[in-house]
């Protein structure tokens, strides 16, 4: 894999997620994010650019959309060494994004909440968030997706050993992570609105 150069960061755990960015930061990857991730990270000192600004078009409905754009989608899952993946990307403006880092809105936290009512657990299901883990996992070839700040460390740890890339034992473990996470966040949803009478 070529060097990571682009990277979606947009997370509910902010737990280290300043100090990630400044390292990524260190190897000369542009940084794009969303909402509060933005804001702490640029509190933090980083240069980000919004999602919105790189898509063109803002972020919508309450937050509900985001991140569901071609520019982020075609990113993460052009082959990139298929070239006629490369040509549309070229063509559509899409920019190839080598790594995500992406948690998701705490769910079942929230449905854990005493009088919690359907239409906070409802607002509390993450689309774009599994959305892009799962197109970010499918092309573990091209792209690195982390989902636990657990990883962080060793993932900067591949990148200083191998010139700002990660081997692909590494993304291969990481998307199956992705695979276990999102196989549980959709258990708990359907947990959830097995137990709802309307």
């Amino acid at each position: 894999m070529s060097k990571i150069r682009r990277a979606i960061i947009s997370v509910t755990d902010k737990t280290g997620i300043v100090e990630l960015a400044q390292a990524l930061s260190r190897f000369d990857v542009d940084i794009l994010s969303t909402g509060g991730t933005a804001g702490v990270m640029r509190e933090g000192g980083i240069a980000v650019t919004d999602i919105s600004e790189y898509t063109g078009f803002p972020e919508m409905m309450g937050g509900r959309v985001k991140t569901l754009h071609p520019k982020v989608h075609g990113g993460l899952l052009g082959l990139r060494d298929n070239p006629e993946h490369m040509q549309m990307m070229e063509t559509h403006g899409i920019k190839p994004i080598d790594m995500i880092v992406v948690n998701l809105y705490q769910f079942e936290k929230t449905v854990a909440k005493p009088g919690v009512t359907l239409a906070d657990a409802i607002e509390n299901i993450d689309i774009g968030g599994p959305s892009m883990l799962r197109s970010a996992a499918k092309n573990f070839k091209d792209v690195t997706v982390v989902v636990d700040p657990e990883d962080y460390e060793a993932v900067l740890n591949d990148m200083a050993a191998n010139d700002g890339a990660t081997t692909l034992q590494t993304r291969f473990r990481l998307a199956r992570k992705v695979f276990r996470l999102t196989h549980q966040y959709d258990g708990a949803i359907t947990r959830y609105l097995d137990g709802v009478d309307l």
